[in-house]
């Protein structure tokens, strides 16, 4: 039965690709659907997306050994959430539209066109190192869901996962993306729901207090995840790919509630299930284990099935926001314009292909933590683009060189911190990281504008 359960969804995912291909004619239906997508899959598939395998074995593993740090962290991302979609989502969506950027690198490069070289390359490369982290990440919660599945060896589960998500992300594009997502976002609220409420009432650990027991600045840091929402590529594209910016209104609503139900029962499934058997060797799975062990085979195919649309729907994004900026972004910038569409296509896809190789790489570790992984990818995005766009949004004295001195300081802060007394003073490297970015950015245009 739960072979079965996920050959269907495999089957289902399939036509939607196979749908999307057919509607894919150019590289703007290919990274942006033709902007054209509306407000409930925009805010579904903008979700699943961020949230992935993530919400399902991370967050619950995180709620098993540190409940406190678990409710806070998901607070500090409800919070993030409905400040990306209230200050970030419309005025990306008018502006990338006006000056026809189809990528968060081609955004800054058009906004600042004196240092748009620099701008696009250094952009560029921060999503590709960062978001081969964070591909990795679904890589590894696929290959443990595989592994405990159907008892496949984790270096197959790995390569078998990153297979499937390969397969329709390379011919389906954003289309293929977007629809997917937001069908496994409904998915992933279900089985979130049915397995917490399960649990909730079978529970083998107290859920009484657990919020209180933190410190100041472990709260802190927990609630810092949120900052990191600004400078997530993946999620920016759902903004640029509205049909219209005064939709995103309504797609704000619709993403905070999907939020806030997924954080509260991911963290409550951690909580109620910390004394399963099984759980205290690996407390990332103790979603699957409690699964297995509390459902029926037919209910339990449904709810695995889940974690599989939670990784694929961070995985195809990230490998689809990836491929765009090599091919789109630092392709040209090594090789010069004039590509038509069909070699613009041809070079996406290929570097789709070359994207999921090197994060399979990484992923075969299997010792890979999946909070580990997303917690140093999240920050790196968070703190190098995050602070540059908000700057270059809403202030009109925004430079090219602010952005530039910004995304430098932030991405040195994220890789210095943490080598710091005690692991950067116990403090999540995203917070420092995000301040000296901001600040820097602010000082550099303030200064230009003295002068």
């Amino acid at each position: 039965m739960i072979a079965a359960s996920f050959m269907l969804y495999l089957g289902v995912v399939g036509v939607i690709g196979w749908v999307a291909w057919r509607r894919t004619r150019d590289m703007s239906d290919y990274l942006l659907g033709g902007r054209r997508i509306g407000p409930w899959v925009a805010a579904l598939s903008a979700g699943a997306s961020d949230m992935s395998g993530w919400l399902l074995l991370g967050l619950p593993g995180l709620a098993v050994t540190l409940p406190a740090a678990a409710a806070w962290t998901a607070l500090g991302l409800l919070v993030g959430t409905w400040c990306n979609w209230r200050f970030v989502a419309r005025p990306l969506r008018e502006a990338s539209a006006a000056l026809g950027a189809l990528t968060v690198p081609a955004f800054f490069a058009l906004r600042f066109p004196s240092h748009g070289r620099w701008l696009r390359a250094l952009t560029a490369l921060t999503i590709v190192v960062f978001f081969l982290l964070y591909t990795s990440a679904g890589l590894v919660a696929g290959g443990k869901l595989f592994n405990t599945v159907f008892a496949l060896p984790y270096p197959l589960a790995v390569v078998l996962g990153a297979a499937l998500i390969l397969l329709y992300t390379l011919f389906g594009g954003f289309l293929a993306v977007a629809w997917t997502d937001a069908l496994q976002a409904l998915m992933m609220s279900a089985a979130l729901l049915a397995v917490s409420v399960l649990l909730w009432q079978h529970g083998t650990a107290p859920a009484s207090d657990a919020v209180g027991s933190v410190g100041p600045l472990a709260a802190l840091s927990a609630l810092a995840w949120g900052l990191g929402y600004f400078g997530q590529p993946h999620i920016l594209a759902r903004f640029m790919a509205l049909s219209d910016g005064a939709r995103a209104a309504s797609a704000r609503r619709i993403g905070v509630t999907w939020t806030a139900l997924g954080l509260a029962t991911a963290v409550l499934i951690g909580i109620s299930g910390a004394g399963l058997a099984g759980v205290s060797a690996d407390p990332e799975r103790v979603f699957i284990i409690a699964v297995e062990a509390e459902f029926a085979p037919w209910l339990a195919g449904g709810c695995l099935a889940a974690i599989l649309a939670a990784i694929m729907s961070t995985a195809d994004s990230q490998l689809l926001v990836t491929a765009a900026a090599l091919a789109e972004d630092l392709l040209p910038l090594a090789r010069g314009a004039g590509r038509g569409e069909a070699a613009r296509l041809a070079a996406g896809r290929i570097a789709v292909c070359a994207v999921a190789v090197a994060a399979c790489a990484i992923a075969l570790d299997p010792e890979a933590g999946v909070f580990e992984l997303v917690a140093r990818a999240w920050a790196g995005f968070g703190a190098t683009l995050g602070p540059a766009l908000l700057v270059a949004l809403h202030q009109r004295t925004a430079s090219g060189a602010g952005a530039l001195g910004g995304m430098l300081a932030g991405a040195a802060t994220v890789f210095a911190w943490p080598a710091l007394p005690a692991g950067g003073f116990g403090i999540y490297e995203l917070l420092p990281a995000f301040i000296v970015a901001l600040a820097a950015n602010l000082v550099v245009n303030r200064r230009r504008a003295r002068g």
